[in-house]
Order: structure tokens, then sequence, then C-alpha cells
């Protein structure tokens, strides 16, 4: 019998201990000897027909192979779990000294970066910011800007219609009106109101259905064209060149009288004469004026105690000029080889 039990012991730890085993195996081999039918469990349970005198003899050899083949499963089942762990950390080993892997971040479109430039430009010279719908009434787009319904500037804005009354803004001048008929009557005001617009225009690469424009207003007492004058040319200068030198035109605009043109000597040739500018050395960049008294009157300002100039330019003109870009549309195509420029 303790031959057997030798041998048993032998055969189990040898198999544990031999090379390629599993945790498959390992669970084998214990079911092998300590299973219902297993080798060592069959002496136990025939422990009983032996002289009572070897039983405990026989029992502790029992005992002791049982430790020895339970302390050798354990030890097997814990090499086995470290070597599978040290071949997953293998499999997962990150080099640390790879550089990291960023991720792609977009940037501010081009129109944008302008807008913010511009509105930078007005509110550190004290303007508010204004906004208003984009969907506008007809009273406000054109009638309170002195633009009655058979006035024939309303051709130059040939417009998107919704109904007889309502219409996608053309400008953002409606702005202006909203703002001084929300103000006290000849409280002073000085405010720009960007925001897209919308217009009939998509026949060549300088005009698109939809832009943007900033455009202000000033109306306090003893407002002059000086005043308009010096605001437009710092402005200029800060957005394009310190050195830019600027040229008023007389014009015409409803909403204003007088009314003028405004150009900057050319970005491209500095005055010189070239492509861009045609050959004249000059560019028009936005238009402007005194506040028409007929504006004043119908927004509730009393033209005999206060007076205003208000401007207004398309931002997609400015940055053309400052990123040297030649289509207007490219703006809108969002293709990234055109965005990732900038």
């Amino acid at each position: 019998m303790e031959g057997k039990i030798a041998k048993i012991r032998e055969d189990a730890v040898a198999a544990i201990e031999a090379a390629g085993v599993t945790l498959a195996d390992l669970d084998g081999i214990r079911v092998k000897v300590f299973g219902k039918k297993g080798e060592l469990t069959a002496i136990q349970r025939g422990m009983g027909k032996l002289d009572p005198a070897e039983r405990p003899r026989l029992g502790q050899i029992v005992n002791e192979a049982r430790a020895a083949i339970e302390s050798a499963l354990e030890k097997k089942r814990a090499a086995l779990a470290e070597e599978a762990l040290a071949a997953k950390l293998a499999g997962e080993k990150i080099d640390v000294t790879l550089p990291g892997r960023r991720e792609p971040l977009g940037h501010l479109h081009p129109l944008t970066v302008t807008m913010e430039r511009i509105k930078s430009i007005f509110m550190a010279m004290g303007y508010s910011v204004e906004e208003g719908p984009e969907i506008e009434r007809d009273h406000y787009n054109f009638e309170a800007l002195n633009l009655p319904k058979d006035h024939p500037a309303r051709d130059m804005q040939d417009s998107f219609y919704i109904t007889e009354d309502i219409l996608m803004r053309t400008h953002t001048s409606p702005v202006q009106a909203r703002t001084m008929q929300a103000h006290e009557p000849n409280s002073p005001i000085r405010m720009i109101a960007p925001g897209r617009v919308y217009r009939r225009d998509d026949y060549d690469a300088t005009h698109s259905p939809m832009f943007t424009q900033v455009e202000g207003l000033v109306v306090d007492k003893g407002i002059r064209f000086s005043d308009l004058k010096g605001t437009l040319e710092d402005f200029l200068r800060q957005i394009f060149d310190e050195k830019a030198r600027v040229r008023f035109r007389p014009s015409f605009f409803p909403f204003t009288e007088p009314s003028t043109e405004v150009d900057i000597s050319c970005v491209m040739c500095h005055g010189e004469g070239c492509r861009v500018c045609k050959g004249t050395g000059w560019l028009e960049i936005l238009g402007a004026g005194m506040v028409h008294p007929n504006v004043l009157k119908m927004s509730g300002y009393d033209p005999e105690k206060v007076a205003g100039f208000a401007f207004g330019m398309g931002v997609e003109r400015i940055a053309m000029l400052s990123y040297g870009i030649d289509d207007l549309r490219l703006f809108y195509d969002n293709d990234v080889r055109f965005l990732h420029q900038f």
C-alpha cells in the first residue's frame, strides 16, 4: 500500500512539473488524484478495511502525499498565471519613448478671424455690438431707412422675399433702426451690427447670395463729418496698414446725407497701380455718410438736436484683401485644402 501511495504521489508531481502543462491539464491531474473516482480518494475509502494498527501510519502517508500534490498544483498554477501575465504585458507593451499622438485640432475660419478683428477694434473705441433677426420686416429693412416701396435703390438689393412684408435682410442696417427705437429719444448711441445678409448676388467671383457685413452707427449731439472721417481712418489703418492712405469720394445712399465711398491705397501695390486695383492705386472698402434726417425722425430722434454717422462694410471684402484671396466663393466651399492655409 505504501508503495502504491508513493507511486501516485510521484506520478502526479511529475505530471504537474512536466513542460507544456496548461491550466486545463492541472485540473485533469487534480480530478485524476482527488476526484470522486480519484486514485488517492480510492485509497482513503479503503482504509476502513485495514488493520486498525496500520491505519494511523498509512493515513499520515496519504495526508503527506495529498499535501505534496496540492502544493505542486498551487505552485504550477501560480507559475502559469505569471507566464500568462508576462505574455499579455509583452503583447500590450507601450514604448514610452515614442512621441505622443496629437489629436488633430481645427482652427477659426478666416471670416471669423476677420470679423473678430473688426469687432475688437470698434469695441476698443467704445462701440457696443448689437444683433438683430436675419428674417426681417420690409419696414425695418427698407422703409425705416428712407427706402419707400417705390424707391429705385431697392433694385440694387434684389431680395429673397418670404411674403410681401417679410424677407431675408439685405444688410444689417435694420439693427440700427431697432437699436434707436429701443433707446430713449435723442439718447447717444455708438454701436456696430455684424451678421449675415442675403441678396440675389452670385454672378461672379466677388459676389455671393449670402455674405457677412458689419455696419456701424453713432448718434449724439454735435456729431460731424470729421468724426466719421477720423473714425474710419483709424479703423482702416489698424485693420490694414498704419501707413495706408484713405480717400473719401462723394456718393449716394438713401439713408445718409451727405454720403461717401471710402477707399484705401492698394494693399498689394501700395498705390503704384496693379491688377488688383485695376491700375488706379486705390481699393474701394466701404460706404458711409451722415445719417439722413428722415431716418432719425422715423426712429424717434430729433435731427435738430442730434446728428449721427453710419458706415457699412463687407467682411469678405476685407478678408480677401487681408489674405490675398481672389475668389469670395472659396470662403463657403468648405474645401479643406483652402481652409488649411489659414
